[in-house]
């Protein structure tokens, strides 16, 4: 069986576990804790690289990168939610989508988080400043986009929607977006999603500890 080597307070992991959850794809959970020597060690020599996560296939090809994974799932698996459509300027629509949450929201949460996480002469003030400007600017632009819609690819269901979901959990805490209605209402939404609800209850007991 796959394996898929993660840890549940990855927002990419989160994003990743989704995908899996809505596809219906059974694999098997290799936990990462990159803060015990002996995990680390073993999860650089899958990807020296040391980004999480990885899917590793029965013949040992590794799938790193969570878009990558999720395009291999919907392409191999019939199983479950369509996650990229397969009309190409749709499906283009939600690579774009996927590549907004990521780059653009989960990056800038990432800068807030881990800064404030820092000893405060290590702090970058201007560097989360701009995370916090960037997140304003893009919320608004979801937020419109989702003024007519369900998910972000209109009525169905997709890998952006994957994406976005992790970095609203965490823009609660981090970067509230109460302001922007449409943005909260699909947020109350993508939390009841079962996929979702999975990701959260396995994060848990993590989140509980930061």
């Amino acid at each position: 069986m796959m394996k898929l080597h993660y840890h549940p307070l990855s927002t990419y992991s989160q994003k990743t576990l989704m995908a899996f959850h809505e596809k219906q794809v059974a694999f098997t959970p290799e936990l990462v804790t990159l803060t015990d020597p002996t995990s680390r060690a073993a999860f650089l020599k899958i990807n020296p690289i040391g980004k999480m996560p990885v899917l590793v296939l029965e013949d040992g090809w590794k799938i790193p990168e969570s878009s990558i994974i999720i395009e291999y799932l919907d392409s191999h698996f019939s199983t479950g939610t369509r996650l990229i459509a397969e009309d190409k300027d749709l499906a283009r629509r939600t690579r774009f989508h996927d590549r907004m949450a990521d780059l653009y929201v989960n990056d800038s949460l990432t800068k807030i988080f881990f800064d404030g996480r820092k000893p405060e002469a290590e702090r970058d003030p201007k560097g989360v400043a701009a995370a916090r400007e960037r997140l304003e600017l893009v919320f608004g632009m979801v937020d419109n986009h989702l003024a007519k819609r369900t998910w972000m690819m209109d009525d169905a269901f997709s890998m952006a929607d994957c994406a976005l979901a992790p970095c609203l959990g965490y823009a609660r805490m981090l970067h509230p977006f109460d302001k922007w209605k449409h943005l909260t209402a699909y947020a109350g939404r993508v939390m009841e999603r079962p996929s979702f609800a999975k990701v959260h209850a396995e994060a848990a007991p993590y989140l509980a500890k930061l």
